[in-house]
């Protein structure tokens, strides 16, 4: 548990109360409204949601991924090992185990290639997930303590108009949480960008081979 998850329980109630608020209409004007219609969604559903994101799994996945690469290995290994035998269809099988040796572990764009940025993608989720719980956590804990707080409860309780008051409070924290969300999400899509080359889908690499020739003599040893 870390410090978003200590304080969901009271955030939640809190901006539950400042969704209500802010259901009946924003102020006219507040910095909140480029916000909301970038966001499409209200404060308290937006954290709702986020409290959901957590790094142990993308960091596990990084981990299973890494774990596949050995089976690649072994198997470049095997391919790798010399045979004791010539002629031409020694060659045309030379030819085919070096394109497929390629195609496994040979550069970026091989199957090894990627799964390591896979991998390296996932680490890279798990620590934006991480830094964004933090930063999120530290917005929380302001508004928790703020005026905004006290005025947004007060305004909530039964048989009280909220007032312009209110709405103006829900506003200040509605725009303190996303305004760190947003960037949270920019910060996901600038990775998104940032990792898409690797992560496309690898092709077959064809090689010029030589035509077989058929009618030749093949030695097994040396």
């Amino acid at each position: 548990m870390d410090a978003l998850d200590r304080l969901a329980e009271p955030a939640l109630d809190l901006l539950t109360r400042v969704d209500a608020l802010l259901a009946a209409g924003a102020p006219e004007g507040h910095r909140l409204w480029p916000l909301l219609r970038r966001m499409q969604v209200l404060p308290g559903a937006a954290v709702r949601e986020f409290l959901d994101l957590h790094p142990a799994p993308l960091t596990g996945a990084g981990h299973a991924v890494r774990r596949l690469v050995r089976g690649y290995d072994d198997t470049c290994a095997m391919l790798a090992d010399p045979v004791a035998w010539s002629g031409a269809a020694a060659g045309a099988y030379d030819e085919a185990r070096t394109a497929l040796l390629r195609h496994l572990d040979e550069g970026p764009e091989s199957l090894v290639g990627r799964l390591e940025s896979t991998a390296g993608y996932a680490d890279a989720l798990a620590d934006w997930v991480e830094g964004s719980r933090v930063a999120l956590a530290r917005a929380l804990a302001e508004v928790l303590r703020s005026a905004e707080a006290v005025t947004v409860h007060a305004a909530t309780r039964p048989g009280v108009d909220a007032g312009r008051s209110g709405a103006l409070a829900a506003a200040e924290i509605a725009t303190r949480v996303l305004g760190v969300l947003g960037v949270a999400y920019d910060g996901a899509e600038t990775l998104l960008r940032q990792w898409a080359p690797s992560l496309a889908e690898t092709t077959w690499r064809d090689r010029a081979t030589t035509a077989p020739r058929y009618g030749g003599t093949t030695r097994i040893g040396h």
